[in-house]
C-alpha cells in the first residue's frame, strides 16, 4: 500500500476506475464498522468489539472469517451479502492526515491500489485542475465516515463508562472432533443492561444508543451463517456447532 495525501499539484492526472471489485480484502477477517451502520451490518455480520494490544482502544469490527486470513463473504464471483461496510466500499479511498495542515484530516488515496492509474475511469481533477463532481462526492462520503467514527468512538466510551462490556469466546466444534476457540471478543453485558437505572434508560434512550445495542446484540446470531458459509466452502472440516460464551473473571486468571 502506498497511502498518500491528495494533492491536485502531484494528482491531476491520477484516475480511478469505475469498477471496484473487494479483493483488496479477501484474506482479512474482520473489518471496521460504526454505530450509523449497525443496523444494516447485523443483517449479514457478526458485529463483536475488539481491543488494540497495543493502544488497549476498543474497536468495533464485523466478522468475516472464524480465523485470521479467512474471509468467508469473499468469492471470485461476488461478495456473499447484499450490504458492504462502508469502510470497505471507499477504497481506494481513507481519511489521513494532511501533511501541509497539522491535526488536519484530509482525503488520501491508495496509488498501489489496482484501481488507480491514469488509464482508469474517473479523473480526480479536471483539465483546469478544478475538482471533479466525482472527487466531490469522494470527500462527502469521507466527511460522512469521519462523523460517524466520531460517533462510534463515543458510543463505545458510554459502554466502558457503564461497565457494559463483557468478554467474550466463540466456541467453533468441528465434525472431526476439533474444537477451538476464538478469544479476545466483547459483547455487550444484557444483565447490567437489564439493570441500568431509569435515569440511564431516559439517556440512552434520548441518544438514541439503544438502537445499536440491540442491533449488535442481534447480530450474535450470524455467527452461524459463518457456520454455513464455511460448511459451504471447499474446505473438508466441517463446523458442526458454534455458539459465544461468556469469559468469567476466574478464567481470566
Amino acid at each position: 500500500m502506498n497511502i498518500v495525501a491528495i494533492k491536485k499539484e502531484q494528482h491531476q492526472n491520477i484516475k480511478v476506475a469505475n469498477q471496484r471489485d473487494l479483493s483488496h480484502v479477501a484474506n482479512q477477517h474482520i473489518v471496521p464498522v460504526n454505530v450509523r451502520e449497525f443496523a444494516q451490518v447485523s443483517t449479514s455480520y457478526p458485529i463483536v468489539i475488539v481491543k488494540d494490544p497495543d493502544s488497549e482502544r476498543y474497536r468495533t469490527v464485523a466478522m468475516l472469517g472464524l480465523e485470521a486470513g479467512e474471509n468467508l463473504y469473499h468469492s471470485e464471483k461476488h461478495w456473499q451479502a447484499i450490504y458492504i461496510p462502508q469502510s470497505l466500499s471507499s477504497v481506494p479511498f481513507s481519511l489521513g492526515l494532511d501533511p501541509d495542515k497539522e491535526k488536519t484530516l484530509t482525503a488520501c488515496i491508495d496509488l498501489d491500489s489496482p484501481f488507480v492509474g491514469e488509464d482508469k475511469d474517473q479523473a480526480l481533477f479536471d483539465e483546469s485542475g478544478e475538482e471533479t463532481e466525482f472527487y466531490k462526492s469522494i470527500q462527502d462520503q469521507l466527511g460522512r465516515l469521519y462523523e460517524n467514527e466520531v460517533a462510534n468512538e463515543n458510543f463505545l466510551k458510554v459502554l466502558v463508562e457503564n461497565e457494559l462490556l463483557q468478554e467474550l469466546e466463540l466456541q467453533v466444534a468441528f465434525n472431526n472432533g476439533e474444537k477451538k476457540k476464538l478469544v479476545g471478543l466483547f459483547g455487550i453485558n444484557e444483565e447490567k443492561l437489564q439493570n441500568l437505572s431509569d435515569e440511564k434508560i431516559v439517556e440512552f434512550y434520548k441518544s438514541g444508543l439503544f438502537m445499536p445495542v440491540h442491533a449488535m446484540l442481534a447480530s450474535s446470531g450470524q455467527v452461524n451463517r459463518l457456520a454455513q458459509l464455511r460448511n459451504a466452502s471447499d474446505n473438508p472440516v466441517k463446523i458442526s456447532g458454534i455458539q459465544y460464551s461468556v469469559v468469567k473473571a476466574e478464567e481470566k486468571k
